[in-house]
């Protein structure tokens, strides 16, 4: 009996050790998830207001139809020219550190904004949406950081509250949006007699997150360490043969890094990426299409009100159900639900209007859009379970900043894509009533290419050798 004992504590010691966490860094980390604040304020801002602004600019000559069209392509904007920096700049991350592009980005991120709010034209409006995305590479390496401040006891734990960083943005951004746009309107007790708010009355709710992404500029300036390890010694010419550590820390070349898993976690991330922002832009133009068009007739505080709950539950949903989840199922299965909770949010589209058609804005109405809202919190738990495959992907520590570069360029590229597709696509549908269902039919074809692509990702994380 005592020889089993001896035989067994050993194993039992060892399991205990393993799944012993190493406690996260919280001073850095809190930092890291109050700047990831500013990239979900600043995209998810113009939500509520961008089909309205649309209309003010007059660029549509009063064709309701083409509202869409433009909507989705201001979405894009952003994610198109990211895609053609965002490798570049994690690329650079890998050389001369992280914190240098982090102030670069955020320098453009509030630059931008402060020029959204400003523009009287489309052209202004374009320019400055593509000055957001081309001088901001800041998920790629921010995500890069998450990996370098923690090790592999606590990575998952610390991914796991990344989607909370995006729900509080996510839920800001649209509550600022709907109820600071047009302020002379909303508020006239107020705003009433201030022209410069009547001549730009989209500025004030683009000035709060220019505003944040100044602080936050301040913040990583003065508090924020550098992650990225430092090699300068390594590339001296000396004859301690320390070329173990120093391969691990060396950035890879592009060519090294496209290899199968590489590709495999960032394609997956750019189908589920698509899903999101498709929904994300036929979902407030659903919610502001007049009813007889087949929308619900919504205004922009209802819109942004209904995308801040989703935002609250989302956050909350995260932060005491996703780490459990994750232990208990592991990230592939909970990364095939995730994507596949499409399927019964694009079911809804058409019933959410059928109902209102009938019934008008009732209770039933509602219902609906609180079952969107479920399967939208459980898309987003796929976020966080494909970072985790990501990071596990990238050859070596020295080229995390590449690896998640390649992914966010797929991902912004199909960004890019997804919003201006899938707006046109709503556009098409509200013109053409023989055509009323080419939008859901467009992303159901998304939704099953990305429940295929999860069929490629392993149940155990890579590990190098």
């Amino acid at each position: 009996m005592a020889h089993s004992v001896h035989e067994e504590t050993p194993l039992l010691h060892a399991q205990q050790q393993k799944r012993r966490r190493t406690p996260l860094p919280w001073r850095q980390f809190t930092i890291i998830l109050f700047l990831q604040l500013a990239e979900p304020l600043t995209s998810q801002l113009i939500s509520p207001f961008a089909p309205q602004l649309i209309r003010d600019i007059g660029v549509t000559h009063g064709d309701e139809t083409k509202v869409g069209f433009y909507v989705g392509l201001l979405h894009s904007l952003f994610f198109a020219t990211q895609a053609l920096t965002v490798l570049h700049w994690s690329r650079v991350s890998d050389h001369i550190g992280r914190k240098p592009v982090l102030l670069t980005g955020l320098f453009g991120l509030s630059l931008s904004m402060y020029c959204f709010g400003l523009s009287k034209t489309f052209v202004g409006l374009v320019l400055s949406r593509s000055l957001n995305g081309a001088l901001n590479g800041n998920i790629g390496v921010m995500k890069s950081m998450m990996v370098e401040i923690t090790d592999e006891t606590n990575l998952a734990q610390a991914y796991a509250f990344m989607p909370i960083a995006w729900s509080s943005g996510g839920t800001l951004g649209p509550l600022i949006g709907g109820l600071l746009s047009r302020p002379a309107d909303h508020f006239p007790n107020v705003f009433g007699n201030v022209e410069f708010m009547k001549e730009y009355p989209y500025f004030l709710p683009c000035a709060v997150p220019a505003t944040f992404a100044a602080i936050a500029w301040i913040v990583t300036f003065l508090f924020l360490k550098e992650t990225l390890p430092n090699n300068f010694e390594s590339e001296l010419p000396t004859e301690t043969p320390v070329t173990n550590e120093n391969d691990e820390n060396k950035p890879l070349p592009l060519r090294a890094l496209l290899i199968p898993r590489v590709l495999i976690a960032a394609g997956n991330y750019a189908t589920l990426s698509t899903i999101e922002i498709a929904f994300r832009g036929v979902q407030p133009l659903l919610y502001a299409t007049p009813i007889e068009l087949g929308g619900l007739g919504l205004d922009p505080p209802q819109i942004g009100n209904i995308l801040a709950v989703y935002g609250v539950l989302n956050g909350l949903f995260q932060i005491f159900f996703f780490a459990n989840l994750h232990d208990r199922f592991g990230s592939k299965a909970i990364f095939t639900v995730a994507v596949s909770s499409g399927i019964p949010f694009i079911l809804t589209c058409p019933l959410i209007n059928a109902l209102a058609r009938a019934y008008g804005l009732n209770w039933a109405v509602w219902c609906v859009i609180g079952v969107q809202i479920v399967c939208s919190m459980l898309l987003n738990l796929g976020y966080a379970c494909i970072f985790i495959y990501i990071a596990a992907a990238s050859p070596n520590r020295g080229s995390l900043g590449a690896t998640n570069g390649i992914a966010q360029m797929l991902v912004s590229i199909m960004r890019s894509i997804g919003p201006a597709s899938a707006t046109s696509m709503f556009s098409l549908s509200i013109k053409t009533p023989a055509h009323a269902w080419f939008v859901y039919y467009f992303l159901l074809v998304i939704v099953f290419v990305a429940i295929g692509t999860s069929l490629l990702l392993p149940r155990k994380m890579w590990k190098n050798q």
